[in-house]
């Protein structure tokens, strides 16, 4: 019996010709520049905070108000706070 001889590694044939290949890439790039400028647009769309405001005024008009609220509450609080030292300090 004689022994064989390895054949070499033969890759296998592309299923795609080059031209194939760079037609593909090119739709590829088309698609993505379309891609980047939706994008584009809808962080400049979200970014824009005069819009935002505008669009969603009642929450926050709602949102100034709760926050006046608070904040109007802490310096009554803290001068509360203030008056009743210097009424002990004065009995």
């Amino acid at each position: 019996m004689a022994q064989s001889q390895p054949q070499p590694y033969v890759p296998p044939r592309p299923q795609r010709s080059a031209a194939e290949i760079r037609a593909s890439i090119e739709a590829n790039r088309q698609e993505l520049a379309g891609s980047l400028a939706r994008l584009k647009g809808e962080v400049t769309e979200i970014t824009d905070w005069r819009k935002q405001v505008t669009r969603h005024q009642p929450q926050v008009l709602a949102g100034a108000a709760v926050a006046g609220f608070v904040l109007a509450g802490g310096i009554a609080a803290i001068g509360g706070v203030l008056t009743r030292r210097r009424r002990r300090r004065a009995l």
